[in-house]
């Protein structure tokens, strides 16, 4: 359909006349230009020429019925086009948010240096359902996280940690954002209302042949720009008024103005939440926990060798891992502890291990000891 183009289409017609009759036949320009527009909405037309995006622009929406806090969170990626300094290359961050859709409270924040994986989703999560993080004391356990077709959000160890609390995940069709339109919104505001105003927005318009790379000095170092962020997320859960609440009030007052009661969980659960399981059983061994070619050692494993335990540990991060005990199936139990790199161990942890087996083997002579004089 030549993009929506009807003089490319009236051309075709001509083009394709093969007699003069033919030709004569062909209706003119304004005709089928008229004809276009009585038999195809402007959604159409506009389909034609843009595609589905450009047919959406002029769909019409029903506006989801009004629910209480924590029925829904919406989530999603943001990539900042804002370039900071990471590490002394220039680099744009990215932002992995939640929102709660019926106060617009922003619960959980994760800004990353790179493009986001798994561990900032769940670092996100937890920061939402904890009310004691920085965005308290909005939390709690949602009825509902409603995300796109992302991998990140989608992935085995998202759906194991949300399914342990009975957290189903809404997956939204590929490239629907109208169906999450509170954090499609919450990602149009922040770069509306704050990320236009920082040094090196990558968006800002320019004259023509006037480009000019941003010095050194106007790059925000990225701890720099987390902090503006979370100020920014600030302002907007409790001094901000979006449309869509009572009037005056902000997104943190609405949440708690709203009588539902919140379904907290205990920060000792949350302690794990962002763990990824190790899926197998292992042993202790006599040189510690063998785990990616590696062993983990720590005090508390003295006198444990041979137990079987399962393990659990934090994406991306190889410095130490939590261990925990087995059921008769295999399951993880209870937390045992925490074990941290042989080779990386410092002389004070060392030190702990050794005393720790002294320790064990003093009581065991002092109680063979006392065995012997009760003979």
């Amino acid at each position: 359909m030549w993009g929506g183009n009807v003089t490319a289409v009236h051309r075709e017609l001509l083009a394709e006349a093969r007699t003069p009759a033919e030709a004569e036949a062909v209706p003119s320009l304004r005709t089928l230009q008229r004809a276009v527009r009585r038999d195809l909405s402007a959604g159409e037309r506009a389909g034609l020429r843009a595609g589905e995006a450009g047919r959406r622009r002029h769909d019409v929406f029903g506006k989801r019925p009004p629910t209480h806090r924590n029925a829904c969170w919406e989530g999603d990626h943001k990539r900042i086009p804002v370039r900071v300094d990471v590490e002394g290359t220039a680099a744009c961050p990215w932002v992995t948010w939640f929102i709660d859709v019926a106060s617009k409270v922003i619960v959980g924040v994760a800004v990353t240096p790179n493009p986001p994986a798994r561990d900032a989703v769940l670092a996100a999560l937890r920061a939402g359902i904890s009310r004691a993080g920085p965005h308290g004391p909005a939390g709690g356990l949602p009825g509902l996280v409603r995300v796109d077709r992302g991998k990140e959000f989608l992935c085995r160890t998202v759906a194991q940690a949300l399914g342990g609390f009975a957290v189903p995940v809404g997956d939204l069709p590929a490239y629907t954002p109208h169906l999450k339109g509170t954090i499609e919104a919450l990602n149009a505001a922040v770069e509306e209302m704050f990320l236009v105003s920082l040094p090196a927005y990558t968006r800002r318009a320019r004259p023509v042949g006037k480009h000019r790379p941003e010095m050194a000095d106007q790059v925000l170092p990225f701890a720099e720009f987390v902090e503006e962020l979370l100020g920014w997320v600030r302002w907007w859960n409790t001094e901000h008024h979006p449309a869509g609440l009572r009037p005056g009030l902000t997104p943190l007052e609405a949440w708690e103005a709203d009588p539902t009661p919140v379904e907290d969980v205990p920060e000792e659960q949350l302690a794990f939440f962002a763990l990824e399981d190790d899926a197998r059983v292992r042993k202790i061994s006599t040189s510690g926990i063998r785990w990616r070619r590696r062993f983990y050692i720590a005090p508390w494993m003295v006198g444990h060798a041979g137990t079987p335990v399962r393990l659990r540990y934090l994406p991306h991060y190889d410095g130490q891992i939590e261990v925990f005990s087995t059921d008769s199936t295999g399951r993880a139990g209870r937390h045992l502890g925490t074990a941290y790199l042989a080779e990386t161990a410092t002389p004070g942890q060392r030190r702990a291990l050794a005393s720790v087996r002294e320790k064990k083997a003093r009581a065991l002579k002092a109680d063979l000891k006392a065995a012997e004089k009760a003979r």
